[in-house]
């Protein structure tokens, strides 16, 4: 079973989500903060990470810049999932090596199911 950590302060999301995500044979990891993301990052080694980029602690951005940098998670995909659609934020995350970029309102919950899937192969 696949491992998926959901970095994501969003409550509502990390139900709805991750429900989605365990009915779909994954196993869910959730962090509400950047900073608890991190740490369950090198704890917990998961598949691939689902980042949200507005983030309480330490923001997405810095999180995915840490994770490229550390040994142990540089090779760990990472979809962000933000609402944010400044060209910026996206021009710097697939600079940075995301999987993709996904902004919540313009995908349906098995959309974003399908990119975890194609991200994992």
């Amino acid at each position: 079973m696949k491992k998926i950590l959901f970095i994501e302060d969003e409550a509502s999301l990390q139900k709805t989500l991750g429900d989605l995500l365990r009915e779909n044979h994954y196993q869910v990891i959730s962090a509400l903060d950047g900073e608890i993301g991190l740490r369950l990052a090198k704890s917990e080694k998961p598949d691939l990470i689902l980042l949200d980029i507005i983030l309480p602690k330490v923001n997405g951005m810095e999180v995915l810049k840490i994770l490229k940098k550390t040994p142990e998670t540089k090779d760990i995909p990472v979809i962000i999932l933000t609402n944010l659609e400044e060209m910026e934020n996206i021009d710097k995350a697939i600079e940075s090596g995301v999987a993709a970029y996904l902004v919540k309102a313009h995908y349906s919950m098995n959309e974003v199911i399908e990119k975890i899937e194609k991200a994992l192969q």
